[in-house]
């Protein structure tokens, strides 16, 4: 069956690379998350400065590891203690080389579908890096941006809300309510569906449950 599987996969994959190549952003397939760690490693230079969101796939991976050891300058929001270094911190991930972040649900037209709840995720994504590396596992494909949004509000936010301790209704009764809470995760809905800038983003697609 894992085979089966994974030929799926690649076909799916080499679908939304060509949809991707029409966007203006660079599509990946890897089988395995072994994999993908390689083709990081390959990308990116390892003098070069590496931030990222607050992706399980980051980590999850093994990517986050193998940037960090290979000698990359990870640059780590979580260090930032202080309202000061909290923004010193952010002009450096705005300035970094390289952002790294999943994305909660990719169409097989090539869209990335995105909620946030602060946007110093999406904000990265959008604007500021050199280069935005999206790693996904085929777990985050859906026919289009509406299942995206479904995908989000039944799968995404309320593990993540566990996580997080959002004390949303989300976490709270395991369903999204389209609340208003203070902890609320989905403030901002963000579909890319063009990139203007020649190779800044690529998207790694992964023969693998990754992720939430």
């Amino acid at each position: 069956m894992d085979e089966v599987r994974q030929s799926a996969y690649r076909a799916t994959a080499n679908t939304i690379i060509k949809k991707l190549e029409r966007r203006n952003m660079t599509g990946h397939h890897c089988a395995t998350a072994a994999e993908a760690v390689e083709l990081a490693l390959e990308l990116v230079p390892h003098d070069a400065s590496v931030t990222w969101g607050g992706s399980v796939t980051f980590g999850e991976s093994g990517v986050k590891a193998a940037l960090a050891n290979a000698g990359c300058r990870m640059i780590d929001r979580a260090a930032a203690t202080t309202p000061e270094e909290q923004e010193e911190m952010w002009r450096n991930q705005v300035s970094a080389d390289w952002f790294f972040m999943s994305t909660n649900a990719i169409t097989v037209d090539g869209e990335l579908v995105n909620i946030d709840g602060n946007a110093n995720r999406l904000s990265l994504l959008l604007h500021g890096p050199k280069h935005v590396c999206v790693i996904a596992g085929m777990n985050k494909v859906v026919a289009d941006v509406e299942s995206g949004i479904k995908r989000i509000r039944t799968v995404s936010c309320p593990l993540n809300a566990a996580r997080l301790h959002t004390n949303t209704p989300c976490e709270l009764t395991g369903v999204c309510a389209e609340c208003h809470a203070k902890g609320c995760m989905c403030c901002q809905e963000v579909i890319t569906r063009h990139s203007r800038h020649n190779d800044r983003i690529h998207v790694i697609l992964v023969g693998e449950q990754l992720g939430f």
